[in-house]
């Protein structure tokens, strides 16, 4: 009989193909867990600095191993995301079919569409947080286009983005290629690709460009607890962190990124994370006169006002003084010449008013979700305004951390 884990007879034949590729599992294989899905588990006690997974360099999916007659009809510029994605739609069958044990235990598009916003209906997309959908319901948004550089803001437009400039290269190349297979596919290296760097090898200006595909490892689920990933340019190497006992779920980092970048990226987001944060860029903007921000620019203090557990940081403190202080003091207070006008209780309150707005907006898309999902008749529909109205109520709590933090 088998265990209520038992992640199906196409894992079980994944596995064997990886241990033949050289992969190396030790104590550890693919699981199911109710609920969440697939992921890695302790098969065995797992002792601390175990190496529990090892993929060596031939088993993985790099530009490498992408026959040189595919990549060289694509110009030098292409993505090796794009390139990737390309291959998987449009290279040669008798090429792809080595990965075929592999590829069986990938998401299916329907999985896609449930949880990765990018597939979602407008409508609810404009119900995903701001840092993600650049739409809010309380105050006048900028618009989709980010004015800064930002990584963790305007992430629907950065990623829609991207997927139509790799989509735009690949069809000069391969113009009878399906959209929808070529959609699945990026997406399949967006949510599963390692970041690849040879040793001697300078990281590339998007690192988008340094990825590779690892089979077996990316069963890893992401956690802030993770175990120790080590490449040497031979091999990557999977170490416990920690003490697991049979039957224990074994996770790895993504990276530090707020939950509004894994539901955006990968399509779930954490229930507790210790890089959580929130933007209050927009509120802040729009409560700034235009002089305020264009000195703000020239100060190198414009955007990126993080907001977490502990109250807000220094770029958004700056910010605040700004509303209150005579210029010159302002600036003398910048570059660290005087404290002359800064007032601690003013600048508590204006942030409180800030997070107060923030506050607001939860309010407002909370009902207005209750709203739409009492409308709603498709089981799947219900479950994404499930997973919408769970990370508003998450915004929720952290904002009033936020404000108790900023009391103290």
């Amino acid at each position: 009989m088998k265990p209520d884990w038992w992640p199906g007879k196409e894992h079980e034949l994944f596995t064997e193909w990886a241990l033949t590729q050289g992969v190396i599992a030790n104590g550890v294989g693919p699981a199911r867990f109710p609920g969440r899905g697939l992921g890695m588990i302790a098969a065995r006690n797992i002792e601390k600095d175990e190496a529990i997974v090892t993929v060596p360099l031939k088993a993985m999916l790099t530009p490498e191993r992408i026959p040189s007659s595919f990549t060289s009809r694509f110009p030098e510029e292409i993505s090796t995301h794009a390139l990737y994605a390309a291959f998987l739609t449009n290279g040669d069958p008798k090429d792809l079919e080595e990965f075929e044990a592999w590829t069986k235990t990938w998401p299916n598009r329907q999985d896609f569409e449930e949880s990765m916003p990018i597939l979602w209906s407008e409508s609810l997309q404009n119900y995903l947080p701001p840092s993600i959908s650049s739409h809010w319901h309380s105050i006048q948004s900028r618009g989709d286009k980010p004015q800064y550089k930002t990584s963790h803001q305007h992430l629907l437009f950065q990623q829609e983005q991207r997927l139509r400039a790799a989509w735009e290269i690949v069809v000069t190349v391969f113009p009878d290629t399906n959209w929808e297979t070529f959609r699945y596919h990026w997406l399949i290296v967006n949510t599963r690709s390692f970041y690849y760097l040879m040793p001697d090898q300078e990281p590339p200006e998007d690192r988008n460009d340094a990825m590779a595909l690892l089979p077996f490892a990316d069963y890893f689920n992401h956690s802030d607890v993770a175990c120790n990933v080590k490449f040497d340019g031979e091999k990557y190497v999977f170490r416990a962190t920690k003490h697991y006992d049979e039957g224990e779920e074994i996770y790895m980092s993504y990276g530090s990124h707020p939950n509004d970048f894994l539901f955006a990226e990968y399509g779930f987001y954490l229930d507790e994370n210790e890089s959580e944060t929130l933007y209050l860029d927009d509120i802040i903007f729009q409560d700034l006169s235009s002089s305020l921000q264009e000195e703000l620019d020239f100060q190198q203090y414009y955007g990126n006002y993080q907001l977490t557990a502990t109250g807000v940081c220094y770029r958004t403190e700056i910010a605040a003084c700004i509303k209150y202080m005579p210029s010159e003091d302002w600036r003398n207070y910048v570059l660290g010449y005087s404290t002359k006008g800064a007032d601690e209780k003013k600048s508590e309150a204006i942030i409180q008013g800030w997070i107060r707005m923030y506050l607001n907006e939860v309010d407002m898309t909370i009902a207005a979700l209750e709203k739409t999902g009492s409308n709603l008749a498709d089981p799947n529909d219900q479950q994404k305004i499930k997973m919408l109205t769970k990370r508003w109520t998450q915004i929720r709590d952290l904002c009033v951390k936020a404000s108790d933090a900023v009391s103290c």
